[in-house]
C-alpha cells in the first residue's frame, strides 16, 4: 500500500461551479493561490460554538459514530452539527460564506475538488500524524479515514469459482447480455472508469466501454442495489465495493447470501481500485481548533475500531482488528496509480456519454 494510492484526486466536474464562486478577480488570482484566494473572502458565518459537518458519507453508515460526539471531543460549550449526504458541489456553489466547517466524503474525488479550489485549509500536525504519510494529502488538506476495494460480486450458482474472469476484460469478452449489473451514477463507478482512462489512455478505456456497453449491462441505483441483484439471481455479476458484501454478511448471516465476491489484482488492473473516505477542515471555518478534534476523533482507536467492524472498511491507523474477515491490505494487489491523476471525472463522463453509458 505504499503506492500513493491516496493522493489528491480532484473532480473536473465542479470545476465551472467552484469558478462562479469568485468574482472574475478572485479567479484571476486563484491561478496562483485559490487558497489565499478563498481565505480573503472568507465571511466567517459559521457559529463559532458549532461544528457544521458536511457529510457526503450515508446517514445510515456514520450516524451511530458521529452521533458520539460531544463537548467531550470537541471543547466546552460546543456541540456539533451534520448534514448527510452531501454534495461538494454544495460547498463550491456556497463559496466563502459557506457555513461548513469540516467536509466528510466518501471518494478522493471530493477532496480533491475541495482542495484545488482552495476551500480547504491544512490540518494540524495532532491529525496528520496518526495517519501513514501515504494516506495524506501532501499539503495536509485532507487525510484518509478508511479505505476500500473495488471487487466483483457474483452467483456462485451461475459462475463456479474455477470460472471467473481474471479481470475486467475477461468479464467483458463474450459476456451474455444483461448479465452483469452496476450502478452507473455512483461515485465509485465513475472514479473506476477514471482509472481506466488514466492506466489504459482515452483508446483503451473507449475501447473496454464499448464492450461492456455490448453486453447490456444492467443499471442499478447504488451498490446495495448491485448486490441484491446479484443474490437473487438477476445477475451473474456485479461491479461494487467490497464492504457492501461484508455488511450485508454480518447483518443476515453468511449462511443467507448467496452472492460472493472476487478480488480481482494486478499491477495494471483497474477493477483492483483501492479508494479512499476522507476529511477535511474548510479553509473558512469558523471553529478551526474544534473541527481539527472532530477530524482527530475519526481517527481514533474508537472510530476506527466502528469503521472496521459496522462498515467493514479498511482502517488507516495500525492495530486496528475487524470482526470481518478482509483480506489484509497486503493481500491486495491494486494498480499503481496516483490519484493525483483522477482530475479528470468531467472527461471521464464525456467519454462515458459517447459510449452510451450515461445520459
Amino acid at each position: 500500500m505504499n503506492r500513493a494510492l491516496i493522493r489528491l484526486a480532484a473532480l473536473g466536474a465542479v470545476v465551472a461551479l467552484g469558478g462562479a464562486a469568485c468574482s472574475s478577480d478572485s479567479e484571476d488570482a486563484a491561478v496562483g493561490d485559490p487558497a489565499a484566494t478563498v481565505a480573503a473572502d472568507c465571511d466567517n458565518i459559521g457559529d463559532p460554538n458549532v461544528v457544521t459537518v458536511y457529510s457526503g458519507r450515508s446517514e445510515k453508515l456514520v450516524k451511530p459514530l458521529l452521533d458520539q460526539i460531544d463537548e467531550s471531543v470537541l471543547g466546552p460549550g460546543i456541540s456539533v452539527e451534520v448534514f448527510y449526504d452531501q454534495k461538494p458541489v454544495k460547498i463550491l456553489e456556497e463559496g466563502p460564506r459557506s457555513p461548513a466547517d469540516v467536509w466528510f466524503g466518501q471518494d478522493a474525488g471530493e477532496l480533491g475538488a475541495l482542495a484545488k479550489h482552495g476551500y480547504l485549509g491544512q490540518l494540524p500536525d495532532s491529525v496528520t500524524g496518526l495517519v501513514p504519510a501515504s494516506y495524506v494529502d501532501p499539503d495536509k488538506r485532507w487525510t484518509a479515514t478508511t479505505l476500500r476495494s473495488r471487487v466483483l460480486a457474483y452467483d456462485p450458482a451461475q459462475v463456479p469459482e474455477a470460472e471467473l474472469p481474471a479481470g475486467i476484460d475477461a468479464l467483458v469478452d463474450n459476456a451474455a447480455p444483461g448479465t452483469i449489473g452496476y450502478a452507473p451514477t455512483n461515485a465509485s463507478w465513475k472514479s473506476f472508469v477514471t482509472a481506466l482512462r488514466v492506466l489504459r489512455g482515452e483508446d483503451g478505456a473507449r475501447e473496454w466501454l464499448t464492450k461492456f456497453k455490448e453486453a447490456e449491462p444492467t443499471e442499478f441505483a447504488n451498490n446495495g442495489a448491485v448486490l441484491d441483484a446479484v443474490d437473487q439471481g438477476q445477475v451473474k455479476f456485479g461491479l461494487i465495493n467490497h464492504y457492501y458484501w461484508f455488511q450485508r454478511t454480518a447483518s443476515v448471516g453468511a449462511e443467507n447470501v448467496k452472492a460472493n465476491i472476487h478480488y480481482f489484482k494486478g499491477d495494471t488492473e483497474p477493477g483492483a481500485l483501492v479508494n479512499i473516505a476522507a476529511a477535511g477542515i474548510l479553509n473558512c471555518s469558523n471553529s478551526a481548533e474544534a473541527a481539527g478534534k472532530l477530524v482527530q476523533f475519526l481517527l481514533s482507536e474508537e472510530s476506527q475500531q466502528y469503521f472496521a467492524d459496522q462498515t467493514g472498511e479498511y482502517p488507516v491507523i495500525e492495530g486496528v482488528q475487524s470482526k470481518h474477515a478482509l483480506p489484509a491490505l497486503t493481500e491486495l494487489d491494486p494498480p499503481t496509480i496516483d490519484l493525483n491523476q483522477l482530475e479528470s471525472l468531467e472527461a471521464t463522463e464525456a467519454l462515458l456519454r459517447e459510449t452510451g453509458l450515461l445520459e
